[in-house]
């Protein structure tokens, strides 16, 4: 049988050659097992490397004039970034993890004034006033006062000054996850320098 001129090739024609292609894709995707509808995923789920808090700690007690801590975290937390930044006249150094309870939460170190330090957690990248961080009082955490900042965008941020160093944590996520990290800061000795 002649095949049909192309002229007489129609869009049925190409879906049909379509289809075999589409489903040979989607058998690759799911054979190699990169690829989740994340219906009931968590933090554990990702298949990411972890981000290497320790090292990137160590990294800013060696170069920033304040002292740092790596606080202990419970082991269920995953840690998934860190960044150094200006804040005021000071650098901060931040770190987060995504709680057991799949939030992103933050702990920023930093030598620059509280002042400073709630205008730089404020400033998430948006316009508008939801973002703006304003006092709410003060949260007690083994005998330690946090005074707590919170925001129109459920943003919440505790911040303690140990001394030589602000304390900004920051979620959205639990009051409980902001209190665990509260805990093991407090715990923490600061990292000695090395050479």
């Amino acid at each position: 049988m002649a095949a049909k001129p192309r002229i007489l090739n129609s869009s049925k024609d190409m879906i049909w050659s379509l289809i075999p292609l589409l489903l040979l894709c989607v058998f690759v995707v799911f054979a190699s097992q990169n690829c989740s509808v994340g219906l009931q995923g968590n933090a554990s789920d990702d298949r990411l490397p972890p981000f290497e808090l320790s090292a990137a700690l160590r990294a800013d007690a060696d170069t920033m004039p304040f002292p740092i801590r790596q606080p202990r975290v419970p082991n269920a937390w995953k840690p998934n970034s860190g960044t150094t930044q200006a804040v005021g006249d000071s650098t901060s150094s931040n770190v987060g993890w995504i709680t057991d309870h799949g939030a992103y939460i933050q702990l920023t170190q930093t030598a620059a004034k509280e002042e400073a330090l709630v205008a730089h957690l404020s400033d998430r990248g948006t316009d508008d006033d939801k973002s703006k961080l304003l006092g709410s009082g003060t949260h007690d955490v083994d005998g330690r006062t946090w005074v707590v900042y919170q925001s129109g965008d459920a943003t919440k941020a505790w911040i303690t000054d140990l001394g030589q160093v602000r304390i900004a944590l920051m979620s959205k996520g639990p009051d409980s996850d902001l209190t665990t990290l509260a805990r093991a800061v407090q715990s923490a000795q600061p990292l000695a320098k090395r050479g």
